[in-house]
């Protein structure tokens, strides 16, 4: 499963990163890779510290199983959880890459206050506000259910932690500020991470 784990990983990474930049650069010219904005607080780079730490760690983790270095979660250890993993990861991967897609040329990493783009508020986004970090977070939930560690149990919650950062104390004020009422009236109706939950009043 650690073998399966990894290639799962190097296959989402190229899809949901190499790839959808190549389709953004047809789409845009643009490669929709912003990063770190101008002026961007120690808040927003935690979030980006956290968000990549949980990118190593989960993929250490089943190195260092592959290598004996680490042991799986006795109370996890079962080929019915792993295969649950495989289940969720599987079709987590594929969602974010949906998602992704669903966000058309507005699609980026990062935010930037002179580079304007459409809310987008149908498709995916009709039901949670933020599709593509709910399939990031599933994906990891089901990495670590595939090969569960600690370091994997860790990875997940540095993961959701740096992506509820990011959403709460980045994105969210950007769109406020860019958007202003349309972004209001849409998040008064549709939850940020999972239907009908983190709706704004």
């Amino acid at each position: 499963m650690e073998v399966l784990a990894l290639a799962m990983l190097g296959a989402i990474l190229v899809l949901t990163f190499f790839v959808r930049v190549a389709i953004s650069l047809r789409q845009t010219g643009a490669t929709g890779l912003i990063g770190l904005r101008p002026g961007a607080g120690p808040v927003e780079a935690l979030s980006g510290v956290l968000f990549a730490g949980g990118i190593v760690l989960g993929a250490l983790s089943p190195y260092l199983v592959l290598r004996d270095e680490l042991g799986l979660i006795d109370a996890l250890d079962s080929d019915p959880i792993q295969l649950i993993g495989l289940v969720v990861a599987s079709v987590a991967g594929l969602a974010i890459f949906g998602a992704q897609l669903g966000m058309g040329p507005s699609w980026r990493i990062g935010v930037s206050d002179d580079q304007g783009t459409d809310l987008i508020t149908s498709g995916w986004f009709a039901a949670v506000r933020n599709p593509i970090y709910t399939s990031m977070i599933a994906a990891w939930i089901g990495f670590f259910l595939m090969v569960p560690t600690w370091p994997g149990l860790a990875a997940a919650a540095s993961a959701v932690i740096g992506l509820e950062m990011q959403v709460r104390l980045v994105e969210e004020p950007y769109l406020k500020r860019a958007h202003g009422e349309q972004f209001r009236a849409y998040a008064a109706r549709v939850g940020r991470f999972l239907p009908g939950v983190g709706r704004l009043n």
